[in-house]
């Protein structure tokens, strides 16, 4: 049967909405299903004493996706207390890495550990726009590949919207860009009835506060173009610079190149900065080079995430123009290495310097060692889920 011009047109415009409508279901339920898709954790039921809330400490994320766990470790002595913060920015994915492998491996003897794995869990409900970034990315380990979701910097705008036009932090008056108002490691002391991410900054501020934890690290990464890459950032009250520079030096002697700063006076929102100035937790931030990141990567794929290699990092560092760079972008393994070796290099500075005074040492065992997770991979310190 011969069809007429009009029933042509017909026909291609219904294949064309047909074909629109398969597209628009089909991003729908990828969405979807990556915005409630629940990352797993290794629970140790000998080891971890008790699992809160969020909303323990800022009551109105109850029930709303912010409602993020703390996992807390107790020692069957009581004695100073840590907090572990990963999981600010998700698309830092060391930052998250790192505060599982803790949580699935540390012991405590004496006081008491927190653990955060994710501190802005709507940013782990979508993607950065315009970056084209994956959605997941898997680890090996002996039970096989455990999944992890690779998100965005910011809150999604389903739980915060619109953004000013220019971001005012609440507590200084400082005026920032308007994309941070979404940005967690911006929003510090944080506001019980303030913009969700806001409510979230609270609620962390206010576990270290109510617990009076002793010491408060945020995990975190940047680009390799970044100046405070492999560093520690702390604050500049004296016991933690003191802390931050026997730690820089212990690390250092064993040849993993770290070097340490002071948080800026004038730079306000983050967590090295405020949580210091608002609560007596010593406060410090760790930063290591993620190519994923940077400003001269090529395709964002899974590998890049896990191994920090990159063809036109390569060929900027063969001509010369790797000299821009602050730190060569390295592997997901290095990157959660230096992390914990950080952690454990500012407990024992700690211990070190007033382990003898007041609450008296911070115990805790299991950190698997700097060259351990180079050698063995850091799939090889994580834990079988069982169902």
């Amino acid at each position: 049967m011969q069809l007429s011009k009009k029933q042509k047109g017909i026909l291609y415009s219904s294949c064309f909405i047909i074909l629109a409508l398969v597209i628009t279901f089909w991003s729908g339920k990828n969405f979807y299903d990556f915005a409630h898709y629940e990352t797993e954790f290794a629970i140790r039921e000998n080891v971890v004493t008790r699992v809160e809330k969020f909303s323990k400490y800022s009551p109105r994320l109850k029930g709303t996706v912010g409602d993020s766990n703390i996992y807390v470790i107790e020692g069957a002595e009581p004695g100073p207390s840590i907090l572990i913060i990963g999981g600010t920015h998700p698309n830092e994915p060391a930052g998250q890495v790192a505060a599982t492998v803790l949580l699935e491996n540390l012991t405590v003897e004496r006081g008491t550990v927190y653990i955060i794995t994710e501190a802005n869990r709507s940013a782990y409900t979508h993607s950065h726009p315009q970056e084209a970034s994956i959605q997941y990315f898997g680890i090996e380990t002996p039970y096989g590949v455990r999944t992890f979701k690779f998100g965005s910097r910011a809150t999604n705008t389903n739980q915060q919207w619109p953004n000013p036009d220019v971001y005012v932090h609440r507590n200084s008056g400082q005026k920032l860009s308007s994309a941070d108002t979404r940005n967690l490691n911006r929003a510090y002391p944080g506001s019980e009835n303030g913009t969700y991410t806001e409510r979230v900054a609270y609620a962390i501020t206010e576990c270290i506060r109510q617990n009076n934890i002793t010491i408060t690290i945020d995990l975190h990464e940047a680009s390799p173009e970044y100046q405070t890459i492999n560093t520690i950032v702390s604050h500049n009250r004296k016991e933690a610079l003191k802390i931050a520079a026997a730690a820089t030096l212990m690390m250092e002697s064993n040849d993993v190149s770290i070097r340490y700063e002071e948080s800026p006076l004038n730079l306000h929102g983050l967590t090295h900065r405020e949580l210091g100035d608002y609560t007596d937790t010593l406060a410090f931030l760790l930063e290591t080079s993620n190519a994923s990141q940077g400003k001269i990567r090529g395709a964002f794929t899974e590998e890049l995430v896990l191994t920090g290699k990159d063809k036109f990092y390569q060929k900027a560092m063969e001509k010369g123009i790797g000299k821009i760079l602050y730190a060569a972008p390295v592997s997901l393994d290095e990157r959660v290495a230096r992390h914990v070796y950080g952690v454990y290099e500012i407990i024992q500075a700690y211990n070190k310097y007033y382990g003898t005074e007041g609450l008296g040492e911070l115990k805790v065992n299991g950190f698997p060692s700097y060259q351990d997770i180079m050698t063995n991979g850091v799939g090889n310190y994580l834990k079988e889920i069982i169902k």
